[in-house]
């Protein structure tokens, strides 16, 4: 998300937004994983598959090479959903318990791994351990919620016109779920996708982004150590460059019944695309703008701390202290590293996307507060900007770095412009003491989210998703399993009444 800041008390509240920043730690680092949950190939029908070539995974912090993984094409994902399909006609006719058995096994053994997993997200994504440990919190937890959904997957009996007649209504698993995830959560984007549809009794072929897999095949062979059957769960990575050809298999076969992806809103479509000559069922979350709005009435070291949350979650910068030692806290740097508070962005060209939408914007008027500057690598100074306009790019694209552009507004009916004049509607925040206008705000975002005097909202028990060219559907909660199922009408007639 992107970080569209509107603000009434503009000076107090960015003096105490901007802690200060030590220089990055430059030194080698060497990731501690055994063997079993450090996979590099790929996991097809319950086996580890190689590829005619590999594609080098990267420490973000570094720039160094952990390790290569196989560079799956078209072939291995058509493998993969052969597999799956085949998988599908067994799995669902496991019962709900049966499934919900297997889902609680694979999320005691994500608990149990915990540390090495976190140490694979903190590798390939970047993200400072503490970050990464709460991130494996969060991936175990959906599958432990759907392990409990998938035995309230319940249909109707309808009330019928005629006496001589049952009417029923069953929900039945659609079949295989392509799905295609991001770099910025590894594991929990696919837990959340993959708890529910394995819970809904469907298969999967997941695709990870291509800086991010191993996270991916580690959570393939924890779901094979859980009893997962073979061509359940699969997996194919692949680079950069064989991405397309990999999804176009993945939304185009005719045996893939569903599409589920989580990435920018451009991808989207044309994923919808391609899923629409067989009318494949899509749910996506695309990309947002969440903007942060702080009222009159805001308590603002409440504000700040939700802003520091909220706003440089993904580009790694994570402060949740007292806003009187941020500046003695914030520390850049690996995110092994016990006192990393912020790490890398997750490439080289995320930096630069940040410095672009930095140098539009003072192009066009905007000052730079506090940092602006690219360090070394992918790391970038936590960037605050004032004098912003809703025609600079940091307006309307999404950053995902560490940046805050300000807005000023001078009423509540300003504000709701600012907010809602964009395509996208995922995620927003609002602080304000006024429960007059908590109401009325949190009814007039144009969002599928809100937090209100909250900067982190996301749980399992709750929805994710955004309206307009946020995205369809609804991820977790008790909504995200309809995701994976289709309503059967069934007419039970022929009875004497």
């Amino acid at each position: 998300m992107s970080a569209v800041v509107c603000v009434l008390k503009t000076r107090c509240f960015l003096r105490q937004l901007l802690p200060g920043l030590p220089a990055a730690m430059h030194r080698s680092y060497s990731l501690d994983v055994s063997a079993p949950l450090l996979r590099t190939q790929g996991y097809v029908d319950g086996r580890w598959i190689s590829a005619a070539s590999v594609f080098p995974v990267l420490d973000p912090a570094t720039g160094q090479e952990i390790v290569r993984v196989s560079d799956c094409g078209p072939a291995e994902a058509k493998q993969a959903v052969d597999a799956a399909y085949k998988a599908f006609h067994s799995w669902k006719q496991y019962t709900a318990k049966e499934r919900s058995v297997l889902l609680r096994k694979w999320f005691e053994l994500l608990l149990l791994h915990k540390d090495e997993l976190a140490q694979l997200i903190t590798f390939e994504c970047g993200k400072p351990m503490r970050e990464s440990l709460g991130e494996i919190s969060y991936s175990a937890s959906f599958l432990e919620w759907f392990s409990e959904e998938a035995r309230r997957v319940y249909g109707d009996i309808v009330p019928s016109p005629a006496k001589d007649r049952k009417l029923l209504l069953l929900k039945q698993p659609v079949g295989v779920a392509s799905i295609i995830t991001p770099w910025n959560f590894p594991s929990a984007m696919i837990t959340r996708k993959v708890g529910a549809a394995l819970a809904a009794g469907c298969t999967v072929v997941v695709k990870p982004a291509e800086d991010t897999p191993l996270s991916a095949l580690a959570l393939a062979e924890l779901a094979e150590q859980a009893g997962i059957p073979a061509g359940v769960f699969n997996v194919v990575p692949c680079s950069r460059e064989s991405t397309p050809s990999v999804g176009r298999v993945l939304c185009t076969d005719p045996l893939v019944a569903k599409i589920s992806f989580t990435g920018s809103t451009a991808t989207g479509k044309v994923l919808l695309k391609m899923a629409a000559d067989t009318v494949k069922k899509v749910s996506m979350e695309l990309g947002g703008h969440a903007p942060f709005i702080v009222f009159d009435s805001a308590d603002l070291d409440k504000a700040v701390g939700g802003a520091m949350a909220s706003k440089f979650r993904n580009s790694d910068v994570r402060v949740l202290e007292p806003v009187s030692a941020m500046d003695a806290e914030l520390r850049l740097g690996h995110g092994s590293e016990p006192d990393t508070t912020q790490g890398p962005l997750i490439n080289a060209r995320a930096a630069e996307k940040v410095l672009h939408q930095i140098s539009d914007a003072v192009s066009r008027g905007a000052k730079v507060v506090k940092g602006g500057k690219r360090l070394d690598g992918s790391f970038m100074e936590p960037t605050l900007l004032a004098d912003v306009t809703a025609d600079m790019l940091c307006t309307k694209e999404e950053t995902f770095g560490p940046l805050v552009p300000v807005i000023r507004f001078n009423t509540e009916e300003e504000a709701l412009a600012v907010a809602n004049a964009t395509s996208v509607g995922l995620a927003g925040y609002f602080y304000s003491q006024d429960v007059r206008q908590i109401w009325r705000v949190a009814e007039a975002l144009e969002l599928g989210i809100v937090g209100v005097n909250e900067g982190l909202v996301s749980t399992p028990e709750a929805t994710f998703g955004g309206v307009k060219e946020s995205g369809l559907g609804r991820e977790g909660s008790k909504y995200g399993i309809d995701e994976y199922l289709e309503v059967k009408y069934v007419c039970f007639g022929g009875l004497k009444p």
